[in-house]
């Protein structure tokens, strides 16, 4: 096996309030393989967006390793994380676009910041909503667009500067199933198409096992278990994969209620 695209050893994390030391991450080890749509899953609370937050350094650990394609992110000076951060691209599960901004306004942002010429924008503009279904919604405006439309051009600003790994944390828990469907079909063809590295946060065992290669379950900050899709959730081991497959079992074998009527 290759080495690992995405390598986090002993990956430390903990914020202070009402004078008390909360630890948040609590060692976390965790190898991710290139090209992989890798699911985060754990329930409220285990420290899914920190450790999403600390990848990208927009969080600064207390301690450990994080090594992105052969670099050691926690080396970096500050005058570098920019140049990192923008090979890493970031959906929001509530799209936190520009209003002011049209579509094609809001996936030229970062290229404006990162000092693109203005040609080289445009096309990279059109090449990206393209890809995401929204070539003619260039000129629309965010308040025009229905959540599904919205969410399309989050992720085509996150692919603007051509990042080698994509971060979703909870994309489409603001969406209906059927566009939520739809965002997780997107997301496969883009991995299929650009190689990219995805990484999938998620509350939500249906995710991990439509859209992902593999898992890693993540309880009370620390990496309960890893592995397959399939060999995490058929032979479970750790408390919180075995509660999300009794969940999953509970609702599907639920009955209807009778409120009377169709």
């Amino acid at each position: 096996m290759n080495s690992a695209f995405i390598q986090i050893r002993r990956l430390y994390k903990s914020f202070q309030g009402r004078g008390r030391i909360f630890a948040v991450l609590k060692g976390i080890d965790l190898m991710v393989q290139r090209g992989d749509i890798f699911g985060i899953i754990g329930f409220s609370g285990a420290g899914k967006s920190t450790l999403i937050r600390c990848i990208n350094r927009l969080e600064t650990p207390d301690s450990g390793s994080i090594t992105v394609d052969g670099q050691e992110v926690m080396d970096l000076r500050p005058e570098e994380l920019g140049d990192y951060r923008r090979k890493i691209g970031v959906i929001f599960q509530h799209f936190n676009l520009l209003d002011s901004r049209t579509v094609a306004g809001n996936v030229a942002f970062p290229l404006e910041i990162a000092g693109g010429g203005r040609a080289a924008i445009a096309r990279r503009v059109g090449e990206i909503l393209e890809l995401v279904g929204l070539g003619d919604k260039r000129d629309f405006y965010p308040g025009q667009l229905s959540g599904g439309q919205k969410q399309r051009v989050g992720i085509a600003r996150a692919l603007a500067n051509n990042p080698a790994i994509l971060l979703s944390d909870e994309a489409k828990s603001a969406l209906d199933p059927l566009t939520s469907l739809s965002i997780l079909d997107l997301l496969i063809d883009i991995n299929r198409k650009l190689g990219l590295t995805i990484l999938l946060i998620t509350h939500e065992l249906d995710v991990i096992r439509y859209a992902c290669d593999r898992v890693a379950v993540l309880e009370d900050g620390v990496i309960a278990e890893s592995g397959s899709v399939k060999r995490v959730f058929l032979n479970p081991v750790s408390e919180t994969a075995k509660l999300f497959m009794k969940i999953n079992r509970d609702f599907s074998s639920r009955e209807w209620r009778d409120g009377g009527g169709i």
